[in-house]
C-alpha cells in the first residue's frame, strides 16, 4: 500500500517535471527526500529517461554565463581568490577569502558564485577572522585561466580576449570586485594654509593595494576607460597602492561601488 497516496505522488511528479529540486519538493510536501528520489527515478524509468553519467554544464562553453556576476567574481578572484586541486580531490575548488568585518561582501560573493555556477553548491568555511566562500566545479580552469602554480604576483596575469570583452561590457562590476577584495573607501587627511593658519583637511578616497603589477594595471586600465582619475602612491619605496581622490572620480566610484559593508 502506498502510504502517501497517488494524489501526493502526482503532486510531487508535477513539481519535479517542472524542474524543482528533490529537497525542495520533499520540504514542500512533507515527504522524505528518499521517497521523492524514488518516485522521480521510477517516473523517469517509465518514460525511458533514466539518466546516464551526469554531464555538468560549463557556464562559458555552453553559453550560459551570467557576465555581470562573472565580472564581479573575476575581480574578487584576482584579489583574494585561489583555486586548488590535490591528489585527494576529484574536483578543483574555488575559494574567496572574506573578512568577518564585511558580512554584506560575503553575501555578494556567494550570490555571484551561485549566479555564475547555478548547478553547484556554495559553502562558507570558518577561518580565524574570516570565511572562505567556497565551491567545487570541474569548469574552474575554463572560467579562470589565470590560475597557475605559485603566487599571482610571481607570474603573468593577463585576461583572455573573451574575458576582456566581459570586463569592457561590465567594467563597474569588475572594479567593484577588485575593490571588495583588495581595496577600500576611507578618509584621508592633509594640511593646508587657510588665512595664514595651517588647518587639517579631510577627504574621502578609494584605495587599492595589490603586489602584482599586472593586476594593478588591469585595475587602472579599467579606471581609465571609465574616466576615473587615479594616482600611484608609493609606500616604503613600493608602488603597490592606487588612490582615487579627485572629488568627481570619488563621486562616480560612490555611485557604482560604494564602501564595503
Amino acid at each position: 500500500m502506498n502510504h502517501h497516496g497517488t494524489e501526493m505522488r502526482q503532486k510531487a511528479l508535477t513539481l519535479l517535471r517542472g524542474g524543482a529540486r528533490n529537497a525542495d519538493v520533499a520540504r514542500k510536501l512533507n515527504v522524505p527526500t528518499g521517497t521523492i528520489s524514488y518516485w522521480k527515478h521510477m517516473d523517469r524509468a517509465k518514460r525511458g529517461e533514466c539518466p546516464g553519467p551526469h554531464r555538468s554544464v560549463c557556464p562559458r562553453c555552453d553559453d550560459a554565463l551570467d557576465q555581470a556576476a562573472y565580472a564581479y567574481l573575476l575581480g574578487l578572484y584576482l584579489g583574494d581568490g585561489h583555486i586548488i586541486q590535490n591528489r585527494a580531490m576529484k574536483t578543483p575548488s574555488l575559494s574567496i577569502t572574506c573578512a568577518d568585518s564585511w558580512p554584506g561582501l560575503m553575501d555578494q560573493c556567494e550570490e555571484a558564485m551561485r549566479a555564475v555556477f547555478p548547478e553547484n553548491s556554495v559553502c562558507r568555511v570558518r577561518r580565524k577572522g574570516c570565511r572562505e566562500v567556497k565551491m567545487y566545479s570541474k569548469h574552474l580552469w575554463c572560467l579562470f585561466p589565470q590560475h597557475g602554480p605559485g603566487k599571482k604576483h610571481d607570474r603573468l596575469i593577463a585576461l583572455e580576449p573573451w574575458q576582456q570583452e566581459i570586463v569592457d561590457a561590465y567594467p563597474w562590476d569588475f572594479i567593484r570586485g577588485l575593490i571588495h577584495s583588495d581595496g577600500c573607501r576611507n578618509m584621508n587627511w592633509t594640511t593646508r594654509m587657510v588665512g595664514g593658519a595651517r588647518k587639517r583637511y579631510e577627504y574621502p578616497r578609494y584605495w587599492f593595494t595589490n603586489v602584482s603589477d599586472d593586476i594593478r594595471r588591469l585595475y587602472t586600465d579599467t579606471l581609465d576607460k571609465l574616466g576615473i582619475e587615479w594616482t600611484h602612491c608609493t609606500r616604503a619605496g613600493k608602488e603597490y597602492n592606487i588612490s582615487v581622490a579627485r572629488r568627481a572620480s570619488v563621486a562616480l566610484m560612490d555611485a557604482h561601488v560604494g564602501p564595503k559593508y
